[in-house]
């Protein structure tokens, strides 16, 4: 075991402190682990949310040792597949730590736990697929929703954005063009334009009003 300097333990201190609060804010999904790398050993340090069945003094992983060796090992490695011992799958985490001279002094490690996420997807998939079959076709929206979409759609590409970015003159040039296209006459027509601008259907008939709308959106009534 290398003695440790002062800067190297206070970086070790200091990461105790953040692996328990991560440990803390992720629990219980995810295993938090600092490593000491300098006590490969015994390099387990502080260990939050035991998944993996280690324990504190347990020694390092290849991927410890790997960076004990070289200094210009990856000092940040996200995201990658890993599992454990009783073969649960587990997306992990691994970010180095070195001293103000470069070498590793620690790894702060994230080990997620999949099995209930998967277990989730499963729920979700099955609760979302759609296999039946009716007798007739039907439509829970008025007619013209996707015409109108599309509209917007061609409308904010043509100025390099997305629709719920435009600005409001943009709105106001859209909705003339939409009024031109026929398109505001639509059945819930404003319902449609606002929800796919991410505004309210009052903001859609504030950008209407300046360029006179007809007697029905004046009014209020669906156009």
């Amino acid at each position: 075991m290398k003695t440790p300097t002062s800067e190297q333990r206070l970086l070790l201190e200091q990461l105790r402190h953040v692996a328990d609060g991560l440990g803390q804010t992720l629990a219980p999904f995810c295993e938090v682990v600092l490593h000491d790398l300098l006590d490969p050993a015994h390099a387990v340090l502080a260990l939050h949310n035991g998944l993996s069945g280690r324990a504190v003094g347990d020694p390092t992983t290849e991927m410890g040792r790997a960076r004990i060796h070289d200094s210009d090992y990856a000092q940040v490695i996200a995201n990658y597949p890993n599992q454990f011992a009783d073969g649960r799958q587990v997306k992990s985490s691994s970010i180095g730590i070195k001293d103000s001279e470069g070498r590793y002094v620690a790894a702060l490690c994230l080990n997620v736990d999949l099995t209930l996420f998967q277990g989730f997807q499963s729920m979700l998939q099955q609760f979302t697929a759609v296999t039946g079959s009716a007798p007739t076709t039907e439509s829970l929206e008025p007619p013209g929703g996707d015409a109108i979409r599309a509209r917007i759609d061609q409308f904010a590409a043509r100025l390099a954005t997305t629709p719920r970015a435009l600005r409001p003159e943009d709105r106001r040039a859209l909705l003339q063009e939409l009024r031109a296209a026929g398109l505001l006459e639509l059945r819930r027509a404003m319902d449609t334009i606002a929800a796919h601008l991410g505004v309210s259907r009052a903001t859609v008939y504030s950008d209407v009003r300046p360029s006179a709308p007809s007697s029905s959106a004046a009014s209020g009534d669906p156009i």
